[in-house]
């Protein structure tokens, strides 16, 4: 009769997450801290992103709602002062400066009229760049997410591999496949694959939400300029 070698199960494996954690390797564990980093970060800047779209989408909705009230664009601008955070507002407030510093040069120049159409490309660029500085902030730390959501996989897939070398190593060691040799391991490797699965799903996920909300927001921008140009070509063409 053959004598059956009973498995050795081991004392210092753990069925647990927290377990399995405490019994990675050094490498692996390293690996788990960046991947807990990363998805702290991500979730940090998920939740401030999430609350300050929320709050420019409002304050955009209310300021569209003063300013298609008013009558004149000197009526919105106290509207436009009470939204800080508004895209719009920002847009309308440079672009009615810049408007009022060209009727000024139009005032103290001899021709003020072919002054004032021509210095419309001018207030065109203000509008320009003042929907280009709230599209940088619209998309600020969006980036972080992005490389977070392409990183990680390949951070944890790291661990993974790590994680099998010591098995086999342990293997090779002890001269037998053991399930006490070989769980610790497979175990790390299993931690360090779904850690960084965790920390990249949600990156990615809201990268893309908060990316098609900005493109939202730019084009509302854009569309609120060319409107705002039209309304003053309209009134130099008046005069």
């Amino acid at each position: 009769m053959k004598n059956i070698v009973p498995l050795d199960i081991g004392s210092n494996f753990h069925g647990s997450l927290f377990g399995m954690i405490l019994d990675a390797g050094l490498m692996v564990k390293f690996v788990l801290l960046i991947l807990l980093i990363l998805s702290i970060v991500s979730w940090t800047i998920i939740f401030l992103k999430f609350r300050s779209y929320r709050k420019i989408r409002t304050e955009n909705e209310a300021f569209d709602s003063d300013y298609q009230r008013s009558n004149k664009l000197s009526e919105v601008l106290p509207a436009a002062k009470k939204y800080s955070c508004s895209t719009t507002a920002q847009v309308f407030r440079v672009g009615y400066a810049e408007l009022t510093k060209v009727n000024k040069l139009s005032k103290d120049a001899t021709h003020g009229e072919e002054i004032s159409l021509s210095s419309l490309d001018s207030v065109q660029r203000a509008l320009n760049r003042a929907s280009n500085t709230e599209m940088t902030k619209l998309e600020s730390a969006l980036g972080f997410l992005a490389t977070t959501g392409s990183a990680s996989p390949f951070i944890g897939l790291f661990g993974t591999v790590w994680g099998i070398m010591e098995t086999f190593k342990a293997i090779g060691a002890r001269g037998s496949a053991t399930l006490a040799v070989v769980a610790p391991g497979i175990s790390e490797a299993l931690i360090a694959t779904a850690a960084g699965l965790a920390a990249a799903i949600p990156a990615v996920i809201f990268y893309n939400y908060f990316l098609n909300k900005s493109k939202t927001m730019v084009q509302e921008m854009d569309n609120f300029a060319d409107e705002f140009l039209n309304i003053v070509e309209r009134y130099l063409i008046r005069k």
